[in-house]
Order: C-alpha cells, then structure tokens, then sequence
C-alpha cells in the first residue's frame, strides 16, 4: 500500500522550477503535495516536501536554518542577482584579501539584508518578482538575518565557491551581490546547491522521479519526524487508540510517553504505527490535532 501522508526530502536538479520538480510526487503520492521551502528555477539541492495530510506540518520544518554551497562571481551584477538576468553592473573584481576580510567583519552573525527585487514576496498584494518585471520599481525593507559561519572553498578569480550556514529567510543572492559590493566591486550568484536543512542532509535526499524511492521513503516518515529536535513520541493502545480515529484526544492516563516533546509530538499505537501530530501544552500533554494521516496507511 502507497503511504500518502509524508514528509520526504528531495534532491531538486538545477534548470527545474520548484512547482515543476514536484510533478512526479503527484503522479506517485496524490495532488496534495506542498513544500517547506522553494529553490530558484537555476539551483538544485535538498527540499523538503509534504503529502497529504502531513501538509499541515509545514511549522515545524519552517523556521530551520539552512546551509548552501553557493558561486558567486564577482565583476558582473544581473537584474536579478542570478544568472538569468541582464547585466546592469560592470566593475573590476576584488582580490581574495578584500573579500576574507569582508566575510570576517561584515557577514557573521546577525545582519541586515535587503532582500532581492526579484523574490516572491508580496508587496501591496503582489509577488515583488511580477513588479519587477513589470518595469515597476520595487522598493522592499531590509529585514534582519542571521549568518551562523561562511567558509571559502576555492578562489578562482572572479569566481568564489562559498559554504554558507544560515538562518531562514537569507536570500543568498542578496548575500552575494552585498559581499561584492562591500569589496568596492559588484557581483552576482552564479550557483547554488542546499546541503541541508536542520538535520536534514542533500546525501539523505532522492530524485523525485524514482518512483520506488519515493514510496519507500514515505513510509519512513516517522522516522525523519523524529528528527526534529524537541519532536515528542507518545503511545497510546487499545480504545484510546480506535477513539483517535474519531478525533478524540487520548487522555493523559492513557498515554505512554516515549520522548518528551516541547511543541509538538507524534501519538503512535503499540505497533509503532503513527496515528497523529498533535501540539503539546506546557506540561507535554497533547492540547491539538495539527495532522493525522488516514488510518492504515502510516
């Protein structure tokens, strides 16, 4: 039986959008298929996507920090700060000294970002990229990110191949395009890879059209769930277990705590079988139902 209700990681190839890589899932686990997070058109990497009723749990995947192998190249500024943009700067690059100290003193820790002109955020109701292309200029607030630690892998003027871990919500693009600028040079991002999402590895990651790979990997989704640090396991057995099915709270006598949970906790019966996410109240006593998969299948 195919498990409909999963959380999976993929490996995204550059040269696909994001919607358009989420195809064969579809046609392998049902329509109801969303993600905690998108890639541009020309990156790849890992991303991690939802089936089913396990849709809902996009909260807990989407405040993770995230690390990225990204090329910037240095010299050339695009439109859209990637390379499918048009050319809007030309300047001389900067030497590997300038941008080691520019790593150092300017892009550790917590920092202010603008975030690209071309990006899906809304702005008075509308995606930032459709004003842009409009022709319309776009005007969007820097916000504050943080960059946990960059590490250079290779120089090869002008190119520059970066190891990057940061918060949710960093626009490498921009990350680019302000490393040059504060080299007194201009730059864009060439490529991008994403290694990883909070414990979630790219080497964990399939293709989304391997087909037997996919229905193999949905039926290990507790398994990824338990992942999650402060991700609770309760069980609960007989009656308590049928009245789940019914949307029925368990009550505390009823519950078998098997790891402690902050916010949220998994309820499986004595098989190991999941049967709901819930949220947990202050004291790790279930308090609501955010997803149950369909009885029988996980």
């Amino acid at each position: 039986m195919i498990h409909t209700d999963a959380v999976l990681l993929l490996n995204k190839p550059p040269g696909v959008t994001s919607f358009a890589s989420l195809y064969p899932v579809k046609r392998t686990l049902g329509k109801k298929v969303g993600h905690a997070g998108t890639l541009d058109k020309f990156a790849q990497g890992l991303m991690i996507v939802l089936t089913g009723a396990f849709t809902r749990l996009n909260p807990l995947f989407s405040s993770m920090d995230k690390r990225y192998v990204a090329t910037i190249q240095f010299g050339l500024e695009t439109s859209t700060l990637d390379p499918e943009g048009e050319i809007i700067c030309e300047k001389a690059p900067c030497d590997l000294p300038a941008i080691e100290q520019a790593l150092k003193t300017s892009f550790i820790g917590t920092i202010m970002q603008k975030p690209p002109a071309y990006s899906a955020l809304h702005i008075d109701g509308k995606r930032a990229h459709t004003l842009a292309r409009s022709g319309r200029y776009v005007e969007i607030p820097s916000r504050p990110v943080t960059i946990f630690s960059t590490n250079i892998i290779t120089w090869n003027s002008p190119y520059l191949e970066l190891e990057i871990h940061c918060s949710k919500g960093t626009y490498i693009r921009s990350l680019a395009r302000d490393i040059a600028l504060a080299c007194q040079s201009c730059g864009h991002l060439r490529a991008l890879k994403r290694t990883a999402i909070g414990p979630y590895s790219l080497d964990e990651a399939i293709s989304s059209d391997q087909t037997n790979a996919l229905v193999s990997m949905a039926s290990e989704s507790l398994g990824r769930l338990l992942q999650i640090e402060n991700f609770g396991l309760l069980e609960v057995s007989g009656q308590a277990a049928l009245r789940l099915g019914y949307g029925q709270l368990p009550q505390e006598h009823n519950l078998r705590m098997l790891r402690a949970g902050e916010k949220y906790a998994g309820i499986v019966d004595d098989k190991g079988k999941l049967l709901a996410v819930v949220t947990l109240d202050n004291v790790g006593r279930p308090m609501k139902f955010v997803a149950m998969p369909k009885y029988g299948v996980i």
